[in-house]
């Protein structure tokens, strides 16, 4: 069994869905609290004992390149100004030199294609990936626990979630196989499929471990959903031949690619630190005897 070394992070989506936002600043730098979504991913992906992170990006997205580099004249301020608080912060988020690589992704073709774009970097061994809008809270990252399960299973493993069982036409879900250690064998996997036909309420959360024979499928699949190379129908095939596993999440998972999503984690991470719970948690009360107000009025 060979050590997940590397993780692939794929940052090349327009995010339409942040409009006007996303105009000029890429999604992934949208910040939750005060450091950008992607950071998150990024510091996951270490904890779990990554490596190496491969960046598939595209056009206007040299930023986050930047982010993730080192920038003298800031820490020149810094230091003549006596900030060591945030200096220290600074320099905590850098990788260490060369273990970072960026890949550009010509045209938006769908996860699978990113993916698929990594394929020289990552070479052949398995690797980690990372859906950056994905931010994980609470406890463990997501990935370390996904990475733990693969140490005992090797084979392919995918991190996921319980949802309402009314909504799994939302996600990609898993059918549930035997137990295995905390997690399980998955038996099926389908793409938003309805609450009538879903193997389970299961749902694929953005953390995965997939062997490296991923690659060549990537490369000869017929587009699908939205006529792009989708992952799960790629992840659909390796599974005739490989096994796959599931981990599920003891955390919480946030959607920072939905607004509503974006908000909840930025309430969750403020409450979550000692310097922001109580003013916070005051100001979100008095908001909601604000609105209980308004409608009593009404």
């Amino acid at each position: 069994m060979k050590k997940i070394r590397k993780a692939v992070i794929p940052v090349a989506g327009l995010g339409t869905r942040f409009l006007p936002a996303t105009k000029s600043m890429p999604k992934e730098m949208l910040p939750v609290v005060d450091r950008p979504v992607v950071q998150y991913a990024v510091d996951e992906a270490f904890e779990a004992g990554i490596e190496h992170v491969v960046f598939v990006t595209g056009r206007n997205k040299a930023v986050i390149e930047d982010y993730f580099d080192l920038h003298p004249e800031l820490i020149g301020t810094l230091e003549q100004t006596g900030k060591k608080t945030q200096l220290e912060a600074l320099e905590s988020m850098l990788p260490v030199a060369g273990a970072t690589s960026f890949i550009r992704q010509q045209s938006p073709q769908g996860l699978g294609h990113a993916v698929w774009c990594a394929r020289e970097v990552i070479g052949n061994e398995p690797f980690a990936l990372l859906l950056p809008d994905m931010v994980s809270f609470g406890g463990r990252g997501c990935l370390a626990e996904t990475v733990d399960l693969y140490e005992r299973t090797g084979g392919n493993v995918i991190a996921v979630e319980r949802c309402d069982p009314g909504e799994t036409n939302k996600y990609g879900i898993v059918g549930r196989g035997a137990d295995i250690g905390g997690g399980f064998e998955v038996s099926a996997m389908v793409e938003k499929p309805a609450p009538a036909n879903a193997p389970s309420n299961f749902y694929i959360n953005g953390r995965y471990i997939l062997q490296p024979e991923i690659f060549a499928l990537l490369g000869n699949q017929q587009r699908g959903a939205g006529n792009e190379i989708q992952l799960t129908d790629a992840m659909v095939r390796l599974s005739k031949d490989q096994p796959f596993f599931a981990q599920p999440f003891l955390g919480r998972m946030f959607d920072c690619g939905s607004k509503e999503g974006f908000i909840q984690a930025n309430i969750a991470f403020a409450l979550a630190r000692a310097d922001m719970k109580g003013p916070v948690f005051e100001m979100l009360q008095e908001f909601v005897r604000s609105h209980e107000r308004q409608e009593e009025a009404a």
